[in-house]
């Protein structure tokens, strides 16, 4: 089978730029995300300090502002807990404060309600008739998905008696 490789496109500084932009544009990005795309476009150092600086300085670029977007929609959308959302900003090489800020965006009356009913969820489509291991796989769903272990231990306990 034959394979054709794709052709190495160079980009000038002013195409790149315009590139990224759209790329900013589109969804919040974070530093990391924008410099790996900026290394696989073949751009060398000096440019991608050059695109960097401009993107920040029109806010296409802003690193608290991803933090929060992403921490938001992890929590609404797929139910994070804050040891995964952290755990997760932490690869992308966002910074204490930032990850505080972000963290501010979870209102703890909405977390702790969302909790109780994932955990309830996930009760209810647990099969398993030895309270031990119910309680064990009910523990690990949620620590998985980076709920606090004292919560976890809490609600585990008392959903599953």
């Amino acid at each position: 089978m034959n394979y054709i490789k794709k052709k190495d496109v160079a980009y000038s500084l002013d195409e790149a730029t315009r590139k990224l932009e759209g790329y900013c544009a589109y969804q919040d990005r974070c530093h990391k995300e924008v410099i790996s795309k900026l290394k696989e476009m073949g751009m060398i150092p000096i440019a991608i300090d050059e695109i960097l600086g401009h993107l920040i300085k029109e806010n296409f670029l802003n690193e608290e502002r991803f933090a929060c977007s992403f921490a938001r929609g992890k929590f609404n959308i797929k139910k994070w807990g804050k040891n995964r959302i952290v755990n997760e900003l932490k690869q992308r090489n966002i910074t204490k404060y930032n990850l505080k800020i972000a963290l501010k965006e979870i209102d703890e009356d909405v977390y702790l309600e969302t909790l109780e009913l994932l955990a309830e969820k996930r009760v209810g489509q647990l099969t398993e008739t030895n309270v031990f291991k119910k309680r064990k796989k009910l523990a690990d769903y949620l620590l998985y998905r980076g709920w606090e272990s004292p919560l976890v231990y809490e609600i585990t306990k008392r959903l599953i008696p």
